[in-house]
């Protein structure tokens, strides 16, 4: 995989995280960094249109209010130049942020290759492989998702070049 053209599409957020207290950066930020680290990958940070609380129950509260509805400030429209896409992102009520939805509900995903890293805090990977598999039509879902629990996410380096 190291070796084909990839992109990192990812969502993260900052602020306060469940049992990590607020951080200035998202956990799956570092994950997406290191992976770009290993693979030369590009990188699109998936963005809401209008930011999360900073405070954590109000962001998972304002979370499920967005699931099918959430406007993202910038989207990516052409992933053909791309063989291998990662899709990473933190579990929100069982499967992907609701902004990962939205960036990559209508790209084109024939012949491509997807791998999927979720960050948590007991949750695993959910739903999130079998959602990605319903919405990516006809790419290659590979089944070695890894999880990385968000504590740990400054941490994951080598369990990252592992995987890669």
């Amino acid at each position: 995989m190291k070796d084909k053209k990839s992109l990192i599409i990812y969502f993260s957020r900052a602020d306060e995280n469940y049992s990590v207290g607020y951080i200035t950066k998202g956990n799956t930020e570092y994950v997406a960094e290191y992976v770009q680290e290993f693979t030369n990958a590009d990188l699109f940070k998936v963005e809401p249109l209008v930011p999360y609380a900073k405070d954590y129950q109000t962001c998972i509260k304002e979370a499920k209010m967005r699931i099918g509805n959430a406007p993202i400030k910038e989207s990516i429209n052409d992933i053909s130049k791309y063989e291998v896409i990662y899709i990473m992102t933190p579990i929100y009520w069982g499967t992907y942020a609701p902004e990962i939805e939205t960036a990559i509900k209508d790209l084109d995903f024939n012949g491509k290759t997807i791998r999927i890293i979720t960050t948590h805090e007991g949750s695993g990977l959910a739903n999130v492989v079998s959602d990605v598999k319903k919405i990516c039509k006809g790419a290659n879902v590979l089944d070695d998702a890894i999880t990385i629990v968000g504590s740990q996410a400054k941490d994951s380096k080598s369990k990252i070049e592992s995987w890669i």
